[in-house]
């Protein structure tokens, strides 16, 4: 049984840093396009306070010029994955915008 807990915790855990990585790839993208990561998650959820991971992550990200580049396309499949179609409605909004 501690068996089966073992290993369903360990599938918890790697999620989290998973959806961690994934929430840093959405900050850095926002930094290399001069955009604000909260304003743009509270635009994707606007019933939501601060997200903690977020602003844990937005302490993670590195000036636009020291970033490699994160493709639109990666982000998007990223928040895909991991089921946030709001948020991908906003960064594609956004992506709109800059090739207008």
């Amino acid at each position: 049984m501690s068996h089966n807990k073992s290993v369903e915790e360990q599938v918890i855990q790697s999620f989290q840093q998973d959806e961690q990585m994934m929430i840093l790839v959405f900050a850095q993208w926002c930094v290399n396009h001069d955009l604000d990561p909260q304003e743009l998650y509270l635009r994707a959820y606007p019933n939501q306070e601060a997200n903690p991971a977020l602003r844990q992550s937005l302490k993670l990200t590195v000036p636009k010029e020291e970033a490699g580049p994160v493709p639109d396309d990666t982000l998007l499949g990223v928040l895909s994955l991991f089921g946030n179609e709001d948020l991908a409605f906003i960064v594609t909004e956004e992506i709109g915008k800059r090739k207008s």
